[in-house]
């Protein structure tokens, strides 16, 4: 079995995201937001929420145990300054800090305390299932 890393990244997050939706709610506020200081808009795409949701949980299985200030890195981007140079900024942690404890209340991550999160047993088995999922459909799709 294909481990996070040998997945295709889009295909997966997308995989993940539809799943994601069935578990986790966004917030009202997420509508009106934009992810991070570097942006000059809110996201335009409608499930904006758990593609970040499922990018987030991926990232956890690949650098466990991560904390909330290497996210922000991670989603952070360059902020354009006019005609002066731009300089990279971190994303927004608020949204990061929501995903993550929606996640923990659905049980796919845990905290360790000074560490970061990590995931779940259950969470591990999640992404397992959908990346099965994923390797039966292209199997078909190969016949």
């Amino acid at each position: 079995m294909k481990s996070v890393k040998d997945i295709d990244p889009e295909k997966l997050i997308k995989a993940l995201s539809v799943e994601l939706e069935k578990m986790i709610e966004m917030p009202e506020w997420a509508k009106y937001v934009k992810t991070g200081v570097n942006r000059e808009r809110p996201p335009e795409q409608e499930n904006w929420w758990w593609i970040r949701a499922a990018s987030i949980l991926r990232r956890i299985a690949i650098d466990a145990p991560i904390g909330v200030q290497k996210l922000r890195t991670y989603y952070g981007g360059l902020k354009r300054l006019g005609h002066q140079p731009s300089h990279f900024r971190k994303g927004g942690g608020k949204i990061i800090r929501t995903i993550l404890q929606q996640l923990e209340k659905a049980g796919l991550v845990t905290r360790i305390e000074r560490k970061g999160r990590v995931l779940t047993p259950e969470g591990q088995k999640f992404i397992n299932k959908i990346i099965k999922e994923m390797e039966n459909e292209t199997s078909r799709n190969a016949s």
